[in-house]
């Protein structure tokens, strides 16, 4: 099944050096990887000169491999019922939506083709998978 690093994994592995790097090229190996255009947002938006030198590069290959998951109308609108889902569930306070709008977009993105994603943060995909068949794991690096 192909696989999907949420933007937890990069963040983990660019913090850790190069170690984790050994552990991202052995999960690759095991599955095709794709890149969410979500994800690729939210590292940009968090990365430094250098960090963002490497998050380029990861744009291009990706790019150029043709494996850049971008959400469509559909994912879009799921996401939204999702997002309404858990807020009448667990109330809006308490799960603070706009944090969730964009794992709900990578969930819903990934789920339409078939992703698995991957993620060092569990939380907020374990309470998407309520509302949405997606699969999805944890792994440390």
């Amino acid at each position: 099944m192909p696989i999907l690093f949420d933007s937890s994994v990069y963040i983990t592995a660019l913090r850790a050096g190069s170690g984790s790097a050994v552990v991202i090229a052995r999960w690759v190996q095991e599955s095709p990887l794709w890149l969410s255009s979500v994800v690729l947002e939210e590292l940009y938006a968090g990365a430094g000169t250098t960090e963002r030198r490497i998050v380029e590069k990861l744009e291009r290959d990706f790019d150029k491999a043709n494996r850049v998951l971008v959400p469509n109308l559909a994912d879009w609108t799921f996401a939204g019922k999702i997002l309404a889902a858990v807020a009448e569930r667990y109330g809006y306070e308490k799960i603070g939506r706009t944090r969730l709008t964009n794992d709900a977009l990578i969930a819903t993105s990934a789920v339409r083709n078939g992703i698995n994603v991957i993620t060092t943060n569990p939380r907020d995909f374990a309470l998407l998978a309520q509302f949405c068949p997606l699969q999805w794991q944890t792994r440390a690096l």
